[in-house]
């Protein structure tokens, strides 16, 4: 990095065939989400910029993808060791750029980030084909193999809430798989994913494997519909990911976007238990998570219990500067996510909900918020908030709590408290999202299971296996074997 005129540490903006190259369209500025001040510059790239790194990744391609599977996973490993040695500069960067807790950014990079890049070393050495039956002709001559090959070069689209840990998975998936990638991360954290990128060359990665772009939404509008890009993954919002999905016609994609978060609470749950799970639901990263409890739906027989119990943890919460290392939440990342939150609370109190709020109101920290008396008629009961508040509403049956978490049109996590398997086990079903954590906040994920969601939530699978079947594509070899087998082409039933 250099140092510019205006005295903020100036970040070059492209990667591209394993060099960093400055931006051809200016610089945008970084700024602290703590204290508003700029922290860095950086390089913005252009189309111009696009078209050099798609280039750079279609040429190295090949030879990335004729590598023998154990040469990938040994540089995915190497990536995984480098990425531990370095992950306590690169924890203290997210914290810086995007306001996220030191104890939550050092889990994102040592618990999630940096595992991603070995355990996509051993997806590749574990990614199976199928040998299929003959079933069309009477011979035993056919032998029919299913085998996957790469989609080529793949976009990678990343946002500012989990910058390197679903950078990782999606990098480190992808080109396990034989692709390149060219990668855009999210403006916010801009150089949180440089040093991430850092890595790869000394790790011994290719040049060209994976190119990074730096900028906003006219690069990443550029790679989607670039003809030579074979396949997108984004993480954001599911307005851009209707666009995505609309201008990326025939490719293959995987879009996890929006969570609609119902947080259902039956009569019969630990309410302790469940106490505990609604904070972390609620207010993990200030509330920004796609996983996040956004709707909290409580039975009426503990709704007193579990709201007076809540509200004494929530005055517990310890909120301000993310780099002190008691702190529990710190502040959002932007205006633009703050003037969201702000416009779903004020609309909920003129419609009638009480609020209680915790902590600072400066800047970009907003107060740890509980809402009672909260009604499906409010929009924060029908949209994605994405921030730190509670939105609590009064149930009277499993039944009505299925009624309200299937009015919206997104269904990512859900999470239901009971001890009742039978019940739990049938509400889970009735639920349309793609995961349901049963006595388990919605912040809960497995790294090695399926994550995704149902409905205007995404499309597809990611993690582990079904990342893989994402970006490779399926092919299918068909041998005739000959020899003296006589055999009818005519299949069971004749003509």
């Amino acid at each position: 990095m250099t140092t510019p005129s205006g005295g903020a540490a100036l970040t070059k903006g492209a990667l591209i065939d394993g060099k960093w190259e400055t931006g051809s369209a200016g610089t945008f500025d970084v700024y602290s989400p703590h204290s508003g001040e700029i922290i860095h510059s950086v390089e913005r790239c252009s189309t111009a910029d696009v078209e050099k790194a798609v280039a750079s990744a279609k040429a190295a391609q090949p030879g990335w993808a004729g590598l023998p599977n154990i040469e990938r996973a040994k540089i995915l490993k190497k990536i995984h060791a480098l990425f531990l040695e370095r992950a306590e500069p690169i924890a203290q960067m997210i914290v810086a750029e995007i306001g996220k807790t030191i104890t939550d950014s050092r889990e994102e990079v040592f618990e999630y980030s940096a595992p991603s890049w070995g355990k996509a070393a051993e997806e590749l050495l574990r990614h199976r084909g199928l040998s299929l039956p003959s079933t069309q002709e009477q011979t035993t001559n056919k032998r029919l193999v299913l085998t996957h090959r790469p989609l080529g070069v793949v976009a990678a689209i990343t946002p500012y809430n989990f910058p390197t840990d679903i950078s990782s998975i999606a990098l480190a998936h992808i080109i396990a798989g034989g692709n390149t990638v060219i990668w855009k991360p999210s403006e916010y954290a801009a150089v949180s994913c440089a040093l991430v990128a850092d890595l790869f060359s000394e790790a011994g990665l290719p040049d060209g494997v994976i190119n990074v772009i730096q900028g906003v939404g006219d690069v990443g509008a550029a790679l989607v519909e670039h003809e030579d890009i074979m396949g997108i993954f984004f993480t954001g919002s599911t307005a851009t990911g209707k666009k995505i999905a609309r201008n990326a016609v025939l490719k293959p994609q995987l879009l996890e976007l929006g969570g609609d978060g119902p947080f259902i609470i039956l009569e019969d749950a630990d309410i302790d238990a469940a106490v505990d799970g609604a904070m972390n639901g609620c207010f993990y990263y200030s509330g920004q998570v796609c996983t996040s409890a956004e709707r909290l739906l409580v039975h009426e027989d503990v709704y007193e219990e579990f709201v007076t119990k809540f509200k004494a943890k929530v005055r517990e919460l310890k909120i301000g500067d993310p780099a002190s290392e008691d702190t529990e939440m710190g502040p959002l990342c932007n205006q633009t996510t703050l003037n969201r939150v702000i416009e779903h609370v004020e609309d909920a109190v003129a419609k009638g909900a009480v609020i209680e709020q915790t902590g600072p109101k400066k800047g970009l920290y907003y107060p740890a918020t509980v809402l009672t008396g909260v009604t499906t008629d409010m929009l924060i009961a029908q949209e994605e908030t994405f921030g730190p508040v509670a939105p609590i509403i009064k149930i009277s049956s499993a039944e009505e709590a299925i009624e309200i978490a299937n009015q919206s049109k997104l269904g990512l996590i859900a999470s239901l408290w009971t001890r009742d398997l039978a019940t739990a086990w049938r509400v889970g079903e009735a639920l349309p999202h793609g995961s349901v954590n049963i006595n388990e906040t919605s912040n809960y994920w497995d790294q090695l299971a399926p994550f995704g969601g149902a409905g205007q939530s995404g499309v597809g699978r990611e993690l582990s296996q079904w990342f893989l079947e994402t970006f490779t594509e399926r092919k299918l070899l068909v041998f005739d074997l000959g020899g003296k087998d006589r055999y009818d082409r005519r299949a069971e039933g004749g003509w």
